[in-house]
């Protein structure tokens, strides 16, 4: 018996996820202590912004689509949960906590590496749950959030 889900569902956390992250570039922007950190933070704050609006149309879009073979309804919906909870900004709490915790701009730099890498796992499992009319934009994304993990480690490597 075949399982559908919401794919809107998971398009509705990427939106979260992308609104979650523009708002803490931009908190890293205002702590910057240099200007080239600072100017990263705003660029990748900018590039949040236009993913959440491609996230949205993608949203707006999807209806029900066919669980992969391997799972239930409700091993995919633990599996998704865990992708979103685990995400390193999804959580308010986890997001706090870590802000509170950064003793310099290479502890901001690699806390949004791990924002990045945990965006590039989701997208890559939504990709393999929006229809096909759709995967392109998701790697698309995909594919400037690998560009952004790689100006990340520059700048890393560059303080």
């Amino acid at each position: 018996m075949a399982y559908f889900f919401h794919a809107n569902e998971i398009a509705k956390s990427a939106v979260e996820i992308e609104r979650k992250g523009r708002a803490f570039y931009m908190r890293l922007v205002s702590s910057a202590q240099n200007e080239k950190t600072a100017e990263l933070f705003k660029y990748l704050a900018d590039e949040e912004a236009k993913h959440e609006q491609i996230f949205q149309g993608l949203m707006d879009r999807l209806g029900t689509i066919e669980l992969p073979a391997w799972a239930s309804q409700e091993e995919y919906s633990v599996y998704l949960e865990s992708l979103i909870e685990g995400h390193a900004l999804f959580s308010d709490e986890r997001m706090e906590k870590g802000m509170a915790a950064l003793q310099d701009e290479k502890d901001a730099i690699r806390m949004a590496m791990g924002f990045e890498k945990d965006t590039l796992l989701f997208f890559s499992e939504m990709e393999n749950l929006v229809p096909e009319s759709e995967r392109d934009a998701v790697r698309a994304c995909k594919d400037e959030e690998r560009q952004h993990l790689g100006r990340l480690q520059k700048m890393l490597n560059d303080l």
